[in-house]
């Protein structure tokens, strides 16, 4: 058994699937946004590297492949794993997309295949979920965690039998409660899953056109895994859960992925102690509180006082007397004297001026209640820009609050 390959594959969606991201995935694929000073996809990455006997990794979506091609490179020479990007000529949905590249996938004849969503954000316990299905048998393991009731409805709600963990039932965003628990957007699968898809299509070809468009509202070669194979085969002994006991988010908007940022600095606590940066204001060294990652590019003046929740990208400025508390800076960023970033995510190239201040109330789930600035935006000296979001090249020389500024 411990000579069995796996692989894994991480659905990064395309470009029309990022707009909630936008100002930041104008120009940046949402998967290739830093969160932690690390790309959103490298966290699940660096988790598929720690399961034995990983094969390869397989990145699907319908970015152009000139847009991953670098990071891809790179990754895989700091791995030393092959990673390698598959572009979709259309959206398949995630079962599509996984038959579709089939034979990629399997030419290694892996034993068991991972399927991740890159906008998913936890610690990615990959080698227990696989540990837990070897015992299980059946197609399938998904990672499930119990929500709040008010929570559960926005996700796949599921039942399991609490002995056997067998998934018993599962809807998608049901309209009315059916349970706390849901799922998470992490599986591990046999190849049997492929035969299990290939069922779907074959069903859908035999079905008469009127029942099919009655009953799916998707064209006939996008096959869904949530209600084309999830839903139909939960109860019939093929798939399980695997309850996860950590944190759990989905990235889908700016605000949610400054939170997921302070989730992986926190869990660099336990797991890469080494990226967090330190400092008690002495020795030229400024002062850092809590969880902070610092590139190290960046030019920090030994007055400035940085964290908690802070992570900051290559080529920042950070000059005397400034102060950040819960934000991202990405990349080449200036922030001039005495500036006070709070509760916000401050695009590539942008400059604070002196004695600005760029904030919002830090609710998450609040469409401004986290201020980005887009790429190359400039806030002039002495301006507030207080729960805004402002696309990218503008230049705010008047203070705004609670605006969109286009």
């Amino acid at each position: 058994m411990s000579e069995e390959k796996v692989v894994a594959v991480i659905m990064v969606g395309g470009p029309t699937k990022g707009t909630r991201f936008r100002p930041l995935s104008f120009n940046t694929p949402k998967p290739l946004i830093p969160l932690a000073g690390q790309p959103m996809i490298h966290h699940p990455i660096s988790a598929c590297k720690k399961i034995s006997n990983l094969a390869q990794i397989f990145l699907i979506g319908f970015y152009e492949e000139r847009e991953f091609a670098l990071y891809v490179s790179s990754i895989s020479n700091e791995l030393k794993i092959p990673v390698r990007y598959l572009k979709e000529d259309k959206p398949h949905g995630s079962a599509g997309a996984l038959y579709y590249f089939r034979d990629r996938i399997m030419e290694e004849k892996p034993s068991h295949v991972f399927l991740l969503n890159c906008d998913v954000c936890c610690s990615f316990p990959l080698q227990g979920i696989l540990d837990a299905h070897r015992r299980y048998g059946g197609i399938g393991t998904m990672l499930v965690i119990k929500v709040s009731a008010e929570a559960a409805s926005q996700f796949g709600e599921l039942i399991a039998d609490p002995d056997t963990k067998e998934l018993l039932h599962y809807t998608e965003k049901p309209e009315t409660f059916v349970s706390d628990l849901i799922n998470c957007g992490v599986y591990v699968f046999t190849s049997d899953i492929f035969k299990a898809i290939e069922g779907v299509y074959s069903q859908i070809r035999d079905t008469s056109s009127n029942y099919q468009s009655a009953t799916r509202s998707v064209p006939a070669d996008f096959v869904r895994l949530d209600q084309d194979i999830l839903s139909p085969l939960a109860g019939k002994k093929q798939l399980y859960t695997y309850e996860n006991k950590d944190f759990w988010e989905q990235i889908k908007t700016p605000g949610k992925s400054l939170k997921c940022s302070s989730l992986y600095l926190s869990q660099f606590r336990q797991t890469s102690p080494h990226l967090l940066a330190s400092g008690d204001g002495t020795n030229r060294k400024p002062m850092i509180l809590g969880d902070v990652y610092i590139h190290p590019s960046v030019k920090l003046h030994p007055t400035a006082k940085i964290g908690p929740n802070v992570s900051i990208s290559a080529n920042v400025r950070v000059g005397p007397g400034v102060r950040l508390i819960n934000c991202i800076i990405l990349d080449d960023v200036e922030i001039k004297e005495n500036a006070v970033v709070i509760n916000s995510i401050i695009g590539w190239k942008s400059s604070i001026g002196r004695w600005s201040r760029v904030q919002a109330s830090g609710d998450y789930s609040e469409r401004l209640g986290i201020t980005i600035l887009g790429e190359a935006v400039t806030v002039e000296d002495e301006v507030a820009v207080i729960g805004s979001i402002v696309l990218q090249n503008k230049t705010l020389n008047v203070s705004v609050q609670e605006d969109i500024i286009l």
